[in-house]
């Protein structure tokens, strides 16, 4: 099993066969701890003190507050990080037990699996490295997502997708698993991502499409010289300006013409209307765990578009 399969986005364990046995009966979490299993469990209580009270199959674990991420007892890692894992899963290693009112109580820490999990997975990442992902919350500004152990880090809207979007819940939602690359290791280990990369160039996505077909596409921009109709995540087009059209509006275009060394599509808006489809899950043009470069623009684009990583 590699490194990446144990440390993954929190709620991918919670459920699995495994998980469920090790939490089964006080004996096999005993034997979880004394094989330093990771495990998950979802949080049901964050009291007073800020420790997390976690549902361990109708047993209470305790994971006391310095225990519950990294960060927390230099004060680096603010509250809110154990106050907001109330009602959702939470990975830990049981550290010991304790008796509390003449009952035995698992003592728990998350911090534990973070610590190992930097050390012997985030910390051995490279640029341009593909890993799983879990969204966890989008601001205006980006996507902060879980990239193992509960473990955070930003995709910047620029890095979502070639497209233009006026926010990242235009891609995601939050619990979705993802995809992204490795794009920055800054000097505190921490790590930057991006997305867009994995969507396809202009090249794959033009050829979804041939001149002649009328499609659905999404209205991400209106200026004085026309609208720019998403099509794909990683292609848009512009059509000549529409009255009455508007961001966000789903619509329906014919297609004039592809010119790959102009890196064009050229459309026409047939209609323009309000309605909120189902968003769908990313189509990912790769699907390997490592990318060096990736090209967006066509050999015969004078324009060059790439990213080296």
């Amino acid at each position: 099993m590699s490194v990446s399969t144990i440390y993954k986005p929190e709620g991918m364990l919670i459920n699995s066969p495994q998980n469920l046995k090790s939490l089964l009966t006080l004996s096999a979490m005993e034997e979880a701890r004394a094989n330093k299993k990771i495990l998950e469990a979802r949080a049901v209580v964050c009291d007073s003190e800020h420790n997390l009270i976690i549902d361990l199959n109708g047993v209470k674990g305790i994971m006391p507050k310095d225990e519950c991420a990294i960060g927390i007892s230099d004060g680096t890692t603010r509250d809110i990080a154990i106050i907001s894992k109330v009602n959702k899963p939470v990975c830990f290693r049981i550290i010991d037990f304790k008796r509390m009112d003449g009952k035995l109580i698992p003592v728990l820490s998350r911090k534990a699996v973070q610590e190992d999990c930097m050390r012997e997975y985030i910390d051995t990442l490279t640029l341009g490295d593909v890993i799983d992902c879990k969204v966890t919350h989008l601001e205006q500004f980006g996507a902060f997502v879980d990239v193992g152990a509960g473990i955070a880090s930003l995709i910047p809207i620029d890095m979502i997708s070639v497209s233009r979007i006026s926010h990242p819940s235009d891609r995601f939602r939050v619990g979705d698993y993802i995809k992204a690359v490795v794009n920055k290791i800054e000097d505190n280990g921490r790590i930057g991502l991006t997305h867009k990369e994995l969507l396809g160039t202009w090249e794959e996505n033009a050829a979804l499409f041939t001149a002649g077909q009328t499609v659905a596409g999404i209205v991400r921009s209106i200026e004085d010289y026309g609208v720019f109709v998403e099509l794909t995540p990683n292609l848009a087009g512009l059509a000549e300006v529409h009255e009455g059209v508007y961001e966000g509006q789903q619509a329906s275009v014919y297609i004039k013409s592809l010119i790959p060394e102009k890196m064009k599509v050229k459309l026409i808006i047939v209609d323009a209307f309000d309605e909120d489809y189902q968003r769908l899950k990313p189509q990912y043009f790769f699907d390997g765990d490592h990318m060096d470069a990736f090209r967006y623009s066509p050999e015969s684009s004078n324009k060059i578009i790439e990213t080296i990583f």
